[in-house]
């Protein structure tokens, strides 16, 4: 195998999203459902023997040393390969999203790079090494939609769709970004939410809680105020996902022909999108022989 192409990396929404503590060391303890969705950033690799690890941008610049790129160095050294690969990038979740797109191109990274080079290693060898590039890393790794705990290392995967429904969703990406630094450092953050479960989840999954980083959200960044406006205009529930700025609804059925998208300012990101019963490279990390695009 000397190249593996169009491998895919979709994007996480939070339908919630508590903050129940934070620890001595100042990590947040966190409640949350991860879901992937059908926005995907696509990369493809080709294998290099001379050790070196090259990225190429096909249409957004990305930061010298992102999360790729430290993603195949650290599995080069964990791997103690002399093998290397030519990445190729083309980005379409947004930056600065609260959707996890880096830290799922570097999950995608991992899975790839321990098939192309011939690695074989095991899911919870890969998710200890996600677990050093962020925190979101692993649950991509795991490839499931899932109840997150803890500081978003304790992933349990919702297997089944009554745990987690098949749905329509609208996203919507303001212009302006957020910082998540920005987000859990203010002063004015609660974190003392009651624990939840995931039988009260399951009752009523796109209306259940809230996310605790919104308010906040919404002082530095009024535009994530305008999109869920602009989304109740549309006879929606929205909130936020992650730490921001993209906010998102769910579709009830027959509502979609009913969105009027022609009134969103036009500096906006607006896709529709599916939530993914499984992670396309499920496996990747297994004897697993299945492959897509090699």
């Amino acid at each position: 195998m000397k190249a593996i192409y169009d491998v895919l990396a979709p994007a996480k929404l939070n339908l919630f999203l508590h903050l129940t503590g934070r620890r001595p060391d100042g990590y947040h303890l966190l409640q949350s459902v991860f879901m992937l969705v059908d926005w995907c950033d696509t990369l493809h690799f080709e294998l290099r023997s001379d050790g070196q690890i090259q990225r190429e941008d096909l249409n957004v610049t990305l930061p010298a040393d992102d999360l790729i790129v430290r993603a195949a160095r650290l599995l080069q050294q964990t791997g103690h390969t002399s093998l290397g690969a030519h990445i190729s990038v083309h980005k379409s979740i947004p930056a600065q999203a609260g959707m996890g797109g880096g830290s799922s191109d570097a999950a995608s990274t991992l899975l790839a790079l321990n098939r192309l080079w011939k690695l074989k290693l095991s899911t919870e060898q890969l998710c200890a090494l996600a677990l050093q590039l962020g925190a979101d890393v692993p649950f991509f790794i795991r490839g499931r939609n899932a109840w997150v705990e803890g500081i978003g290392d304790i992933i349990r995967p919702l297997e089944t769709t009554a745990q987690c429904p098949t749905g329509r969703f609208i996203i919507v990406k303001p212009q302006t970004g957020l910082e998540t630094a920005k987000i859990f450092s203010a002063p004015e953050l609660k974190r003392d939410k009651k624990p939840a479960t995931i039988a009260g989840f399951a009752a009523d999954h796109y209306h259940f809680g809230e996310n605790d980083l919104q308010p906040v959200a919404q002082r530095l960044c009024p535009e994530v105020t305008q999109a869920l406006e602009w989304l109740e205009l549309q006879g929606l529930n929205p909130r936020m996902t992650g730490s921001g700025s993209a906010v998102f609804a769910h579709i009830p059925e027959q509502h979609e022909s009913k969105l009027d998208l022609a009134s969103a300012p036009g500096t906006w990101q607006i896709k529709q999108c599916s939530n993914m019963e499984v992670h396309p490279l499920l496996g990747w990390a297994t004897s697993d022989k299945s492959s897509v695009g090699v």
